[in-house]
């Protein structure tokens, strides 16, 4: 008989917890017909002191612009961002999040810390300092990501 892999063991408790953690973030985007693509675009807009560019917006999430676009197309249709021109070229378009936008966002923030108040009950304070220095090391030693 095998050994038990505890890295396999790690790993599959790691890939259960995400599971469960999108099916959280799913049924809070739900209601606000939000994508979980739209709800990280709709952040990232909201980190810029200025609107960002679209090429800014497609290099931030590591996408092909194309793909920005639609993100857009959803978020504008919706109320939540609006395209605006650049002041110093014509051929550029901004993205500049509405009063709309922010308020989901306020509100889906709200619901991400619910989510994660769910998932962190069965710890004690002292674990949960615990689980949060882990959790930095592992995303601190990934390859840099712009998101």
């Amino acid at each position: 008989m095998d050994s038990p892999d505890p890295d396999g063991l790690l790993a599959e408790q790691l890939l259960r917890l995400t599971r469960r953690l999108q099916r959280i973030q799913s049924r809070q985007l739900e209601p606000a017909g939000i994508t979980p693509a739209q709800f990280r675009l709709l952040r990232i807009v909201a980190q810029y002191d200025r609107a960002p560019r679209m090429a800014d917006l497609a290099q931030r999430l590591d996408v092909v612009p194309r793909a920005v676009t639609t993100l857009v197309d959803g978020l504008e249709a919706s109320g939540r961002v609006r395209r605006v021109p650049d002041p110093d070229s014509r051929r550029v378009v901004r993205v500049e999040i509405t009063e709309e936008g922010t308020a989901t966002l306020r509100s889906l923030r709200n619901g991400r810390r619910a989510a994660a108040e769910e998932i962190l009950a069965p710890l004690t304070a002292d674990q949960r300092d615990v689980l949060g220095g882990l959790l930095t090391a592992l995303v601190d030693g990934m390859p840099e990501r712009r998101c």
